[in-house]
């Protein structure tokens, strides 16, 4: 058996080609991410910085604590405040008679040169001690580096989920469609008393070969590409600039495993099939495609498919907020892709026999890629899944960001818009901040919400145009609070105990307007009394016959009138019609509504496409691979009828239109699969937008998708001639 084994390595080892690219490329992409992973896991965290040089810091409050229930007894949650407290006057004056103290950077910490227990006595609950490495808390944005090493772990973690998704796809239907082209081989072997078994454990120790050997070259791959692909992050911004590759050996072992178990995996499906038939019956389908969709292949296909539609439908109904998330609509709809992939020879021939394509050309392309169906489905099916990613990845992602803009653009009825740090407001327009709310959810858990910080009710409800479903933002004063759907208690009237951003509370605020929950950014809204410490970031503003040429901000003219409004008439104030020049002394940048809201909701961040094209890349090299290898294959085994049609008249070049215009067909077969899956996720999307009370902005990456199909269709088209035409030389 061995020698049977190798001597068909390398009789067929073009065949083996494409399986083991595919698979040494996944595993080294997965030693990768994982050396990535191990790298997040295992990192140094930064040293102190703003005090290095003294052993004590003394930091003021940080986070508002509060006692809740947990089973049978209490505890403590704490949530991050929005900027620490300054360290007590008083007790900074006990600090100073003591030790020396150092101020840097402002007066939420100091550092103190002196005995720790004796710092720590004298503070008591009063403040925070911090020694050792516990001193980084006092630098600037403590927590950037935990959270940019959170994004690369979700980054690596989706890019390497989706190698292996693709990579299993990939090598399990090269291996099937390998085995389909050796039938006649494998009836030879059961004519001269092969065994089923027999034949099964051969193609199973092909994989394995293949798979150790792919694998073992992949690892080494892996180890010289994980450097790179660490300057790459830091260069991109996703990882913090001390980000480097540790020495951890865990991702060497998964990887090489992994690929391993999906060579044999992916074989495993073929050679039970292969082991099944009988010598005469498999010599019988030699040249003809029959069962082209077992019913293992159909019943596990239909599942992914109705199990991956179920959880869309079933998240849109239940949480459709979740739809929203990049984990969510990155991950579900792969269920729905290997679905529609398995049961892409079912889906072939109906679509190929409803077509009619001109002339004695397209007669054949038509009728040979009915008849070769599992040639047509082996090369539509990676188009189908790289079309499909795509689609429904950047068209998830540039739909969420697209409403944001949208929803940002309903809200408010202003004409300008001026943003910036610490602005000055200007007399009759509406001036909010940004500020947080701390709010108990039941009794076991206390909730940070985002909230915004209204300068001037009147004014503000004048200008605003938010979805409410109950009551009246008109109504809001220094002690109310307006809502969205999201909070616990959200009835009109209903008394919410908030604590403030500097953590100082609970007070009682009376619920005046409940906010749809839309995408997400319809926070808490606050007059200025209940917001310390908040400064006015944004500005909204009326203007009379603005003019706005296209990225210039735009001019205003018929300046000055004051225009008394119903709900500004009845709290006593006025909203003025503004021009860009007044505004501009509020010290902020200057902007038409629409140009604010381009500017501040932009299609993607640069760290979201990077990641997209990651995840994307990986599926069109995977896609690449598989369409060279599968037409290489299929086309090199066409000899005998490509030779019967130049025998029947046809020239060479027309030949070669076939057989590039049968990949072509394949590969738009595969293209409208894929868009098929993205619609109905776009579709989910959208339904879960409006059910969340937000503009729906379906988008469709149309670039992206033309570049992707013309890539497979030029790739197809020459890994289907290039054999056509020795063939018929």
């Amino acid at each position: 058996m061995l020698i049977v084994v190798l001597s068909g390595l390398r009789a067929r080892r073009a065949a083996f080609v494409g399986s083991f690219v595919a698979l040494a490329l996944g595993v080294g992409l997965l030693t990768t991410m994982g050396l990535g992973l191990a790298s997040t896991f295992d990192a140094p965290e930064r040293a102190p910085q703003r005090f290095a040089g003294a052993p004590v810091v003394v930091k003021g409050r940080d986070a508002v604590t509060v006692g809740v229930r947990r089973g049978p007894g209490t505890a403590t949650v704490s949530q991050k405040l929005d900027r620490p407290q300054p360290v007590d006057i008083e007790l900074l004056a006990e600090l100073t008679a003591r030790w020396t103290v150092t101020t840097v950077g402002g007066p939420d910490a100091v550092g103190v040169h002196g005995p720790a227990a004796e710092v720590r006595t004298l503070v008591g609950d009063r403040a925070q001690v911090l020694t050792g490495d516990e001193r980084r808390r006092a630098d600037p944005e403590p927590e950037r580096d935990a959270e940019a090493l959170v994004a690369v772990n979700a980054l690596l973690g989706t890019a390497g989920g989706v190698t292996t998704f693709v990579s299993v796809f990939v090598v399990a239907s090269t291996f099937a469609f390998a085995v389909a082209l050796r039938r006649r081989e494998f009836g030879l072997l059961r004519t001269a008393g092969a065994t089923p078994g027999q034949v099964r454990r051969m193609l199973l120790a092909e994989a394995a070969a293949v798979g150790v050997l792919a694998s073992a070259a992949g690892c080494a791959l892996g180890g010289w590409a994980a450097p790179w692909l660490a300057r790459v992050l830091v260069e991109g911004g996703l990882a913090p600039e001390w980000f480097a590759i540790g020495g951890a050996a865990w991702p060497f072992h998964v990887a090489f495993w992994t690929g391993v178990t999906v060579a044999l995996a992916g074989a495993f499906a073929a050679s039970r099939r292969a082991g099944r038939v009988g010598p005469a019956a498999a010599l019988r389908e030699a040249d003809v495609d029959a069962d082209v969709l077992p019913l293992g292949r159909a019943l596990l296909g239909a599942g992914l498919l109705v199990t991956g539609a179920g959880l869309l439908v079933w998240t849109c109904v239940t949480e459709p907020s979740e739809l929203l998330k990049r984990k969510t609509y990155t991950t579900l709809p792969m269920l729905l892709i290997t679905g529609v992939a398995l049961l892409a020879p079912l889906l072939v021939r109906p679509v190929v026999r409803a077509l009619r394509l001109p002339g004695a050309t397209g007669m054949l392309v038509r009728e040979n890629s009915a008849a070769a169906v599992r040639r047509t489905a082996a090369v539509a099916a990676p188009v189908l899944v790289t079309v499909a990613l795509a689609g429904s990845l950047l068209g998830s992602a540039a739909t969420v960001t697209g409403t944001k803009a949208a929803e940002a653009r309903e809200q408010t009825r202003a004409e300008w818009v001026v943003t910036g740090e610490d602005l000055r407001p200007v007399p009759g327009t509406s001036a909010t901040g940004a500020t947080s709310v701390f709010v108990r959810d039941g009794a076991e858990a206390l909730v940070k919400y985002g909230a915004r910080a209204v300068s001037d009710p009147a004014a503000f409800a004048e200008l605003a145009r938010l979805p409410v479903v109950a009551g009246d933002v008109a109504d809001l004063d220094d002690g109310s609070i307006v809502v969205n759907e999201e909070f616990e208690r959200r009835s009109v009237g209903d008394v919410v105990q908030v604590w403030r951003a500097d953590g100082s509370g609970p007070v009682g605020l009376r619920v005046v307007a409940v906010l749809a929950l839309g995408t997400g950014d319809n926070g808490p809204y606050v007059t200025r009394a209940n917001a310390p410490g908040s400064v006015v970031d944004r500005i909204d503003a009326r203007g009379v016959d603005a003019e706005t040429p296209a990225g210039a901000g735009g001019t205003v003219r018929g300046v000055g009138a004051e225009t008394p409004t119903a709900a500004a008439a009845g709290a006593g104030g006025t909203v003025r019609d503004m021009d860009r020049e007044a505004l501009a002394a509020a010290g902020g940048t200057v902007r038409s509504v629409d140009d604010w809201a381009a500017a501040t909701h932009p299609a993607s961040s640069p760290e979201t496409r990077l990641g997209l094209l990651l995840v994307l890349g990986i599926a069109l090299v995977y896609t690449v691979i598989a369409l060279a290898n599968t037409l290489l294959m299929a086309t090199s085994v066409r000899g005998g009828e490509l030779a019967a049609l130049r025998l029947a008249g046809a020239t060479r070049a027309q030949i070669l239109r076939v057989v590039t215009g049968e990949s072509a067909l394949a590969v738009a077969i595969g293209a409208t699969l894929g868009l098929a899956v993205t619609a109905v996720c776009l579709a989910v999307q959208g339904t879960a937008l409006a059910t969340l009370s937000a503009p729906v902005a379906l988008s469709l990456p149309w670039p992206t998708l033309t570049a992707t199909t013309t890539t497979c269709a030029l790739v197809a088209a020459t890994a289907s001639a290039l054999p056509a035409w020795r063939a018929t030389r």
